[in-house]
Order: C-alpha cells, then sequence, then structure tokens
C-alpha cells in the first residue's frame, strides 16, 4: 500500500460518546464486517475482552485495518475511561490523526478535554464527529461553543442536522448544498435529495460562515469571497485540509452512529483531511521512506499463552519475519518471530510491514512500551511514551504462601502490559503494593489477575498515593564510617536540596569538580538518593519535585565502594529533606457531576463536606452540571452517595488535575494513617 494511500487514525472522546459504536458502523460500512456489534449486547468486535462485554465500557485499545475508497485506514478504538488514559496516551503518540467524538447532548466532556490536550502535545490533526443527534436536548450549536471555548479550537462546520432529534433523517453537506438522507430503518447507504424549502436559509447562512472561515486559509478562496464570487468546491476542500493539518482549525460533522447515520460522509473526511503517513514531515521523527533503515516505536505489549505480543508503527524502513533488530536505546537484540495484521482480537499473518504501517510481532523476549526497535547497523531513538503517575494503590497478597511466586509473575505481566500500573514493596510492612489511576483500573487488573492466571488474592482497602517535597532549598552532608574487622566502609557526601515545580519529579547534578568523589562511584550516589526518594521521609510516600546536587564529598582508597556512597547518600538526602522542611501532597480530582435540579443543593452540600470547591455550575439539557476540585481521598464510595442524593439520577466523572498540599490539621493524621 502506498503511504500516500494510508492513513493512521484513532477514535477519541469521554466515556459513553459513542466511540466504539462508531467504530463497529465504521467496520460494517467499510465491508469488515457483516453484522454490527452493539456495545451494550456485549457483542461489539473492538471490545473483544470479556470485561469489556461484560461492564460495557472500553479497556484495552484495539486496532483493525479497514479499506474505504482505495485507501487503507488503520483504526485505534481507544478507552473513554481516564484509569485507562494511557491506552490514548500511546495510541496518540503513533497515530497521524484522529478523530474525536462527541455527545451532542453533553458537548465537551471532562475526558475528552484531557484527550484534546493529548493530541494538542502529539501535534495530531483532529476532525470532529457530533454524535447522537437522534437525542433529545442535542445542540450542534452549544457543542460547537464549548470546542471554542474549552478546547480553544476553531471549529469548521461540514454540515447540518435534516430534522431533529429522534425526527433526524440525515445532514446537509454545507459545501455541495445536498441533503444527505439515510433509510429510517436498518443500515442501508445515503441517498442524497435537494434541500427542504424551510431549511434553505438556515443552511445559506451556514454554508457562508463555513466559506468565510475556510476563505482565511486560501488566498484564491479569499479573494473570490471578498468578491462575491462562489470559491471552487475542491479549492475550499484544500483549504479546509491545509488549516486541519497546520492544527488551525477542525472539520466537523454530524451524525447518529447507533442509527447508522453519518458514517460515510465520516470516512470521506478521513481521507479527505487528515494527513497520509508522509504528510506532516515536520511532526515525524524520520523520513517515512520504506527504502531507509528501520526505524519503529513499540506503542504496547499484550501477552497471551503463546509470549509477547509487540504492537509498532514503522516510521522507516522494512520490517520482515526472521529480522533481527536492536532496542535502540540498550542495544539489546532480538529476532521477529511472526508479523500480523491486527483485527482487535483476530491476528492475520503478513510477510512485509514498510514505513507508515502499524502491525504486531511476536518472539521480542524482553520488550516495554516506548521502546526503539531499529536497524542493527543504524541505531537512534525515537521519543518514548511517558506513563502518568499513579493516584491510588492497594496491598494485596496470595491467599496460599505456595502462591506468592505466581502472584508475583501475574503482575509483572501486568505491569509489563499497562505502564500506568506500578508495582512496589512497602519498606515498612513488607506488603505487596499495586498503584494505579483509579479504583476501576486496580478492579480489572485483579479481575484480570483471576481469569487469566488463576489467581485470587487478598486486598486492602484503596488508599490515595499521597507525596512528599521540600519548602526550601537546604545543604546537608553525612560520613558513613564503619569498620568491623575487615575492610571498612567509608563514603562522605555533601548534598544540595532545591524545591522544583509540580511535576518536576527528581533531578540528579553532580556538581563535584576536583574528583572528591571518584567518577565511578557517582552512579552510587544517584541510586542512594532515588532510593531514598522513593521510599519517602515524613510518611513513606515518595519524595517528588525536587533537584539533588552532590556539591563534595570524600573518599578512602581502600575503604570506600559504591554500597557505602549508595547508603551515604540516602541519609544525606533523608536529613537535608528534613531540614528543608517537609511537605504532604495529595492529589486532587477534577469532579463532573450532572444532576436533576432538585438534588443540585444536596450535591454541591455534600461535596463542600468532602472539601470540594465548587468552581462552575451550568445547565446541560434539562440537567445541571457542576464542576468541582475535590481531593482523592474524599471520593471513595461517592457513587453510593451521589445515588441517594439523586434517588439514582445523577452521575459522575473526575480525572486527575494536580497534586495540592495537605491541610496543616490533616497532615498528621495522614502521617500516622500512612506509616503505621
Amino acid at each position: 500500500m502506498e503511504t500516500r494511500k494510508l492513513r493512521n487514525i484513532g477514535i477519541i472522546a469521554h466515556v459513553d460518546a459513542g466511540k466504539t459504536t462508531t467504530s463497529e458502523r465504521i467496520l460494517y460500512y467499510c465491508g469488515a464486517s457483516h453484522r454490527m456489534g452493539e456495545v451494550h449486547e456485549g457483542s461489539a468486535a473492538m471490545d473483544f475482552d470479556p470485561q469489556e462485554q461484560a461492564r460495557g465500557i472500553t479497556i484495552n485499545s484495539a486496532a483493525t485495518q479497514v479499506n474505504w475508497r482505495d485507501h487503507a485506514i488503520n483504526l485505534i478504538d481507544t478507552p473513554g475511561h481516564i484509569d485507562f488514559n494511557i491506552e490514548v496516551n500511546r495510541s496518540l503518540r503513533v497515530l497521524d490523526g484522529a478523530v474525536v467524538v462527541f455527545d451532542a447532548v453533553a458537548g465537551v466532556e471532562p475526558q475528552t478535554e484531557t484527550n484534546w490536550r493529548l493530541a494538542d502535545h502529539y501535534r495530531v490533526p483532529r476532525i470532529g464527529f457530533i454524535n447522537k443527534l437522534d437525542r433529545v436536548g442535542a445542540d450542534v450549536t452549544a457543542v460547537l461553543s464549548g470546542m471554542r471555548e474549552r478546547l480553544g479550537t476553531t471549529p469548521l462546520l461540514l454540515q447540518w442536522p435534516l430534522g431533529e432529534e429522534d425526527q433526524l433523517r440525515g445532514v446537509i453537506d454545507l459545501l455541495t448544498m445536498q441533503a444527505l438522507v439515510w433509510p429510517e430503518q436498518g443500515a442501508g447507504h445515503y441517498s442524497v435529495a435537494a434541500i427542504p424549502v424551510q431549511l434553505q436559509a438556515i443552511a445559506q447562512a451556514r454554508r457562508a460562515e463555513l466559506i468565510e472561515a475556510a476563505a482565511e486559509f486560501d488566498d484564491v478562496a479569499l479573494a473570490d469571497y471578498l468578491e462575491g464570487r462562489q470559491p471552487d468546491i475542491d479549492r475550499l476542500r484544500a483549504a479546509i485540509r491545509r488549516a486541519t493539518l497546520a492544527g488551525l482549525a477542525v472539520p466537523v460533522l454530524l451524525g447518529s452512529a447507533y442509527r447508522n447515520k453519518g458514517i460515510e460522509p465520516l470516512l470521506d473526511a478521513v481521507l479527505d483531511y487528515l494527513p497520509a503517513p508522509a504528510e506532516l514531515a515536520e511532526r515525524q521523527p524520520v523520513e517515512a521512506d520504506s527504502a531507509g533503515p528501520l526505524a519503529a516505536l513499540l506503542f504496547k505489549v499484550s501477552a497471551d499463552d503463546h509470549g509477547n505480543l509487540a504492537y509498532l508503527r514503522l516510521y522507516r524502513g522494512k520490517l520482515r519475519p526472521g529480522d533481527s533488530v536492536i532496542d535502540g536505546a540498550s542495544g539489546r537484540r532480538e529476532r521477529v518471530g511472526r508479523l500480523y495484521q491486527m483485527h482487535a482480537d483476530r491476528k492475520v499473518e503478513q510477510t512485509l510491514a514498510v514505513a507508515g504501517d502499524i502491525v504486531a510481532v511476536s518472539g521480542l523476549k524482553s520488550c516495554r512500551t516506548g521502546d526503539t526497535l531499529c536497524h542493527p547497523q543504524h541505531p537512534l531513538l525515537l521519543e518514548s511514551i511517558v506513563a502518568p503517575e499513579p493516584v491510588i494503590e492497594i496491598a494485596l497478597e496470595a491467599r496460599q504462601q505456595t502462591e506468592q511466586t505466581r502472584l508475583a509473575l501475574g503482575l509483572q505481566t501486568l505491569v509489563r502490559e499497562d505502564p500506568s500500573l506500578r508495582l512496589r514493596q512497602d519498606e515498612q510492612s513488607g506488603q505487596t503494593l499495586l498503584a494505579g489511576m483509579g479504583e476501576l483500573q486496580l478492579e480489572v487488573t485483579l479481575e484480570k489477575l483471576r481469569s487469566r492466571f488463576g489467581m485470587t488474592v487478598a486486598t486492602g482497602q484503596p488508599r490515595v498515593a499521597y507525596r512528599e517535597t521540600i519548602a526550601t532549598a537546604s545543604t546537608s552532608r553525612y560520613l558513613h564510617k564503619k569498620q568491623s574487622g575487615g575492610p571498612g566502609q567509608y563514603a562522605e557526601v555533601v548534598l544540595r536540596l532545591e524545591p522544583l515545580a509540580a511535576g518536576s519529579g527528581v533531578l540528579f547534578d553532580n556538581q563535584v569538580v576536583g574528583g572528591a568523589v571518584p567518577r565511578e562511584l557517582v552512579p552510587a550516589v544517584e541510586t542512594g538518593i532515588r532510593a531514598a526518594c522513593e521510599a519517602g521521609v515524613l510518611a513513606a510516600c515518595p519524595l517528588t519535585d525536587l533537584r539533588v546536587s552532590l556539591i563534595d564529598g570524600s573518599y578512602h582508597e581502600r575503604d570506600s565502594s559504591a554500597l557505602a556512597f549508595q547508603l551515604a547518600a540516602a541519609e544525606a538526602l533523608r536529613q537535608g529533606a528534613r531540614a528543608a522542611g517537609l511537605k504532604l501532597l495529595e492529589p486532587v480530582m477534577t469532579v463532573e457531576v450532572i444532576t436533576p435540579a432538585e438534588a443540585l443543593g444536596d450535591c454541591i452540600g455534600d461535596l463542600q463536606r468532602r472539601r470540594g470547591q465548587v468552581q462552575h455550575q451550568q445547565i446541560r439539557g434539562h440537567a445541571f452540571v457542576l464542576e468541582a476540585e475535590v481531593p482523592l481521598a474524599e471520593m471513595f464510595g461517592y457513587i453510593g452517595r451521589l445515588r441517594t442524593l439523586s434517588a439514582g439520577r445523577a452521575s459522575f466523572s473526575m480525572h486527575l488535575a494536580g497534586y495540592r498540599e495537605v491541610p496543616a490539621a490533616l497532615t498528621k493524621v495522614v502521617v500516622v494513617a500512612t506509616t503505621r
């Protein structure tokens, strides 16, 4: 397949906006499936995991390939729940374009906004699809306003609804000024009709707005518009495409995926406005040349009874079964086993993959998300994938001592598959702690342990992943000196600690001059510092957002060792942190509550009792929407309370807003709870 006839796209949105239903309709209309799967029936092809079918949500990103208008489209359907946002993150890292699905009633929802920012980060061009236009309260103009205000983008509306809510028959194409009408029942193709007389005026007005906006990106079209001439349709499409690829605007289409309306024009828009792999050279790490040496990014790992399956995006070169490749970071050599084109959980063997392709390979023994695979004679490193820091953790253990080894192997497999999960041992209690992005993610992981590895584990109550940081700068000196017969231990280090901005992590800086600490022992100093930061000082929580500089020290020719400097650095770090003043940080969540009017006051009061601060209120259809910032520690069990307050009619979603200092009155309580 020529790269100009290839598109790599993802479907992204908030949970329940209709991503998977849209993907299922794309499979059907492209001829990749002969029966449309339904999420609510557990029959969606892209939601093949038993937990996805049981819960009715997408948990894992699923890849497939379809064909439309003589083009191949690699499609990745991503989750909408914040707990599984790593799947969106790593998918957008390797995609060239995205379809963002909006709920026509709910508008721009929190997770849509989070995913949009991720797409901004990776500079992924997007088109919008306003879905669920058949629902009561659907409002296209409100969604467009939300896109401008909350996403900071310029939407270019290409269609207008033909009929409202349950009377939706199709859409009006504002470029061709034709009505596209779908059958009332079934999944037939649309027919072209004249625009009804009563809608001609609004269609003309909307078309004028589109031409005015699109003409900004084409000088000839702008001249035609200013002189009162109708611009050429192909020129308008080219202008819209340029604006989309430059990230200056977003074409917006309409429909109802569940009612089988709007899918074919959406597929046309994918080809017309989203880029082929080689078109955005400035955002590609290497030239998309199939004749060049291999450069590929491993963006996902899954494991089954047959070993690891690694998902790759090829940026340059070719790949065949049996090829030798190396990891660009470590130089580790691997041999590719089999090569597959994935269709959700179905594998189709391939003999060749070329630049631009998204494929899966078997046979890689030591692969992790973010690895660069390259030609042995042409090593390089592509930008990796950074997983978000977890905010919640649970303690777990095997129910029988004999199963400890099997539990450890199962957990290591799941953590390798999902890099947003973290595994550690509590130094004080010796417990195994599993950390993740939310209660649902941990619940799903425990179910995977049971179903895939036959492990039923005992767990403790979920607890918040607090962090520590320092308040001011400090300097500390520590001499580690022991003599107990035979070789002794000697190491002296002087550290300077400085606070950094939130999200900076732990930075190490070696400023020693003159050999006060031998160069070969500096890595041991860094190891000791990072181990001490991970263990924490105040409340056994990771210490973060600081720079630690090694500024001086001394050594003994015979008694100094890596272990001695590691121990000295760890104690110097702890002493310096105490001298700098320690602060405890807690994760704070942005919570969106959708509630009927009669429960509004009770919901606000309940959020305030949870130390929440209401940021915004708005009316959405017949409901009220509250946006508040609430500490995660106060949100456990919230869904039960919310159902009680609203007679089961309210719902909520939340995502991480950031870390804030724990109030002084609560710090002691948290320290006691986390260190007991």
